[in-house]
């Protein structure tokens, strides 16, 4: 006597389908998690370029407000650059404590320093730099 095959084959017949299943879940996860790994990249690349942004307009303000200092005019100011607001400005105002005797010259010290930032604070794309710089002033 043989054994009854059809039987087997009916009982086997759904596992095929549970498998496929399994690996088309595992396969769209890899690609949700995939995605959002692009996104992440992106948004951080895109926050370094922001933040390089920051620094060459704190740099442009802060090099302005040098050559303020140096024509002996304020170098206090505000202003838009390119989306970035940049100010400048004199923490420790001009004083005789800057002044120093050197041989025969009185020479001046003065600090500046000079903020870009870009969005406002809590923002998603906020992006803030400070640069400061001490000059001397014959």
């Amino acid at each position: 006597m043989r054994p009854d095959l059809s039987l087997l084959r009916s009982r086997q017949g759904g596992f095929g389908l549970v498998a496929a299943m399994f690996v088309i879940v595992v396969v769209a996860g890899a690609v949700v998690a995939m995605s959002r790994m692009s996104e992440i990249q992106s948004s951080t690349s895109s926050m370094a370029i922001q933040q390089v942004r920051a620094y060459q307009a704190a740099r442009a303000g802060l090099e302005w407000g040098i050559a303020r200092v140096l024509a002996k005019q304020s170098p206090e100011a505000s202003f838009s650059l390119d989306g970035f607001d940049v100010k400048v400005e004199e923490p420790k105002p001009l004083t005789d404590a800057g002044l120093i005797q050197e041989e025969d010259n009185n020479v001046r010290f003065r600090q500046i320093s000079a903020t870009a930032q870009y969005a406002t604070e809590g923002s998603p794309d906020y992006v803030y730099r400070k640069l400061a710089a001490v000059v001397e002033v014959p």
